[in-house]
């Protein structure tokens, strides 16, 4: 197998990446074959993958507006993927110039990829980090120079809790960048479950047990289990709610009923 030039010298490109197929359900191409067939497997028990990315890109872009109008300025984005069109910076320097960013990933791909966007905006920058250890990513030389954690930070948790398992204490990673943050601040927050899809969850299980195969554990939670994420957070209306109706810019019941799958919600600290 051939290695791209953009493919840094340091990851094994025979092993599937999540940054990787949801940048191929998103209709990117930095993702390798490897990547795509096991996309097109979980697809083949969830057809409607990509709609459900499409949902999760389209609510961020919203709570990253909804976030700029409420004047916040700072946006610190873990588990950031692969950037494309509409990505966070591009959103909040639009709605607010002067608007800073910070995108946190830990595959090496996506952390090449944002160093390659970002290389002429002084606004925004990318750590390598994992959001298990959330210290690693607050004492971060990018996050020390783009954030003042003394001000209201938007904090996108978007597409990654759902990959972090209970024995790796994600309530515990979440509470404590929430302490780090100055009251005001927003959690913005989507996450996988079996509620919602269109499918009976045994078929929809295929899918996670794709996941599973490529060592990247997909975690459905229940709503329940998700709302405890918000757990020193004030729910924005309209609350913890399927994508496309959290603060629709379009009728939600023209969506694709993909779309509709799992979990978004938006907190403010007190």
């Amino acid at each position: 197998m051939e290695r791209p030039a953009w493919a840094p010298r340091s990851i094994d490109i025979s092993v599937p990446s999540v940054s990787r197929m949801y940048d191929f359900y998103l209709g990117g191409s930095h993702n390798f074959e490897v990547d795509r067939e096991a996309a097109r497997r979980a697809m083949e028990f969830l057809p409607g993958l990509p709609k459900i990315m499409q949902a999760n890109r389209a609510f961020m872009r919203r709570a990253v507006r909804y976030a700029a109008d409420q004047g916040i300025t700072q946006f610190l984005d873990i588990g950031s993927g692969i950037p494309t069109f509409g990505n966070v910076h591009e959103v909040a320097q639009a709605a607010r110039p002067g608007a800073r960013v910070v995108y946190v990933d830990h595959d090496p791909v996506a952390v090449a990829h944002s160093q390659a966007v970002l290389r002429d905006n002084d606004g925004a920058g990318v750590v390598a980090a994992d959001l298990r250890k959330p210290q690693d990513i607050l004492s971060s030389p990018e996050v020390e120079r783009l954030i003042d954690l003394n001000q209201p930070v938007a904090l996108l948790l978007v597409a990654i809790l759902h990959f972090v398992e209970d024995e790796d204490d994600p309530y515990g990673a979440v509470a404590e960048l929430r302490e780090a943050l100055a009251p005001g601040s927003l959690l913005v927050l989507t996450h996988a479950s079996y509620e919602g899809i269109p499918l009976p969850p045994e078929r929809a299980g295929g899918a996670v047990d794709v996941y599973e195969e490529i060592r990247n554990p997909l975690i459905m939670r229940s709503r329940e289990e998700i709302a405890r994420f918000f757990e020193g957070y004030d729910m924005v209306e309209p609350g913890l709610v399927a994508m496309p109706r959290w603060r629709p810019d379009t009728t939600p019941e023209d969506d694709d009923p993909y779309a509709f799958s799992g979990f978004a919600g938006v907190g403010r600290t007190a």
